[in-house]
């Protein structure tokens, strides 16, 4: 018999299995089973995300409660970590309230004071919570902007951070010393009713309070200014709402896209990243004449914006819109006197160098980190300890931004506001969001950064993926669209080549590629830590937008034929 077929006849004879799931397994044939069984579910650097159902390869309740069996060893380890005890949160998805329930029961098996929101709450205000509510941690129960069928749990320090990957790597010992998930004991609700408190309002109050104090200028008129919206049928419906209302704006929003739904019913797809997402807010738009449109994420982490300029409504990438918003705080900070002399702005490695010449254009210093806004969390809680450097931003390329540190992750609320905000004030300047971003290329150059993700799954799309990264590795590209490429960054070797001369990159180990060309492009390639795919991102430079659009045309196809895609 083969361990595929083991693990499968374990799972199908066991007599209290969920019926649901029972019911799945008797209908796998050997290509289902071998999905579902190939491997267990990886609980990563970023926790763990992947397709609903039954199996070890699959988030269940089976494979939740064995996560949370690490995870609350690793609390139990920390300072007063069951009394301080753990927040958690869900969004919109199949399933995230029953995982946050089990979640729950085996925290406080542990004897660990739970804190459980008492319907969906966005990802930030998951990381709010933390440091509000003074918690050594927090669960957070989403699969952000993926399919309908996904879901996943991530889990967040005492500064609402995502864990790193050094305090990640001791849960995920934890995680592995359980043998079998099917055996986990889990109490009812009743019998832990003394560890379990329900939150809601007063959290909700103390996050928005805090979010409408990001504004720069809040004397604003803001009723000439409109915006349409839509959570994307997810978590951030009420926080934006609520919080653009108060502050006076005139908010339009999808109202067909309002309600909570796991099947995202009335979007083609709930990702920022994609435009088919905007289409029903950019119908509104144009019936109702809005100036920008915004969409937040199922989870409310991320926002997309669409500008309106010259007539038409036009998307931005996340690099785009994050350099717009990164002129306007450091040149309305620099003219109001509070730009701080130590100010730093945080950005990846994977980010567009536009961001960064906007911050140094204004004095202000850039770090990179590796992809994952972790990363930046982390080096706000250092500088925060150090003093050393005060942070004003933060951002990654996926729609993904921090304004104030009260949240230790993207925040899509912030973030609208923030895009609300600078909206209003270039249009009182009689400029567009777009206008403003031509403006930065005028200054700075012009960018076009793209992506091209390959999806790859099960077990053959896995070994595909680690073919192409080790043909990379093997036989580096000398050249990439007709340009040489003049140095080579190896994160998982943490070895940068430069004319022949190597040196040490000072970052965590990662398994990212990233090739710097003569004319001042990059191309970096990045397995996905929580989709199986594989993403090639191009920051391509130009001496003009036409330029730099051509020209990313011919790298992305000379880059696909070195991969053989």
């Amino acid at each position: 018999m083969s361990l595929i077929e083991e693990k499968y006849q374990k799972w199908v004879t066991k007599e209290d299995l969920d019926p649901s799931l029972k019911a799945e397994l008797l209908t796998m044939d050997e290509t289902a089973k071998e999905d579902a069984f190939w491997m267990d579910v990886e609980f990563g650097t970023a926790g763990m995300r992947g397709k609903l159902g039954a199996g070890t390869n699959r988030l269940n309740i089976y494979t939740i409660r064995k996560a949370n069996i690490g995870y609350a060893k690793y609390i139990c380890d920390q300072p007063q970590g069951k009394e301080r005890g753990v927040v958690i949160a869900y969004d919109n998805r199949h399933m995230s309230y029953k995982f946050a329930l089990e979640s729950a029961k085996v925290l406080a098996s542990f004897g660990i004071k739970v804190y459980v929101f008492e319907s969906l709450r966005p990802t930030p205000e998951c990381s709010f919570a933390v440091r509000y509510l003074k918690c050594a941690g927090g669960i957070m129960i989403t699969a952000s902007h993926n399919p309908p069928q996904d879901n996943g749990y991530k889990v967040y320090d005492d500064t609402g951070c995502q864990l790193i990957p050094e305090w990640a790597a001791k849960v995920v010992d934890y995680v592995n010393q359980v043998e079998d998930e099917l055996a986990i004991a889990v109490p009812t609700m009743d019998e832990v009713y003394d560890l379990v408190e329900w939150v809601g309002e007063e959290v909700d109050e103390a996050y928005y309070k805090e979010i409408m104090a990001i504004e720069i200028n809040p004397g604003l008129r803001k009723e000439d200014f409109k915006i349409v919206y839509s959570p994307q049928h997810g978590a951030d419906n009420m926080p934006v709402r609520t919080c653009l209302k108060r502050l006076g704006y005139d908010i339009v929003p999808v109202l067909s896209q309002c309600a909570p739904d796991p099947d995202f019913s009335n979007t083609k797809t709930p990702n920022p990243e994609l435009a088919p997402s905007y289409e029903e807010a950019i119908k509104l738009a144009k019936k109702v004449d809005a100036d920008v449109v915004g969409i937040t994420d199922p989870d409310g982490d991320r926002v997309g914006i669409v500008a309106k300029h010259n007539g038409e409504y036009v998307l931005m990438s996340g690099n785009q819109s994050a350099a717009v918003y990164l002129e306007y705080i450091c040149s309305q900070l620099k003219e109001q006197g509070k730009l701080p002399a130590n100010a730093v702005m945080y950005n990846t490695i994977v980010t567009s160098d536009l961001g960064e010449l906007v911050a140094r254009y204004y004095g202000v210093d850039v770090e990179k980190t590796l992809t994952g806004f972790k990363f930046i969390g982390d080096k706000i809680r250092k500088y925060e300890v150090t003093g050393e450097k005060q942070f004003i931003f933060g951002y990654e390329e996926s729609y993904g931004c921090v304004v104030k540190d009260f949240v230790r992750d993207k925040d899509g609320v912030q973030a609208i506001l923030l895009a609300a905000e600078c909206g209003n004030y270039y249009k009182k300047q009689g400029k567009t969001l777009i206008d403003v971003l031509n403006d930065l290329y005028a200054r700075h150059g012009a960018f076009k950064e793209t992506q091209i993700a390959i999806s790859k799954a099960g077990a053959a799309g896995n070994a595909r993926i680690k073919e192409i990264m080790s043909n990379l590795r093997s036989d580096a590209p000398k050249a990439i669209g007709g340009y040489a490429v003049v140095s080579a960054e190896d994160y998982q070797t943490s070895i940068k080549t430069a004319n022949g001369v190597e040196s040490v990159i000072d970052l965590p180990k990662s398994n990212v590629l990233k090739y710097y060309l003569e004319d001042g492009s990059w191309i970096a390639a990045r397995p996905s830590g929580t989709e199986p795919k594989i993403k090639f991102y191009f920051s391509i430079k130009g001496e003009t937008v036409e330029e730099a659009a051509a020209k990313t045309e011919v790298f992305q196809k000379d880059m696909m034929d070195i991969v053989g895609e």
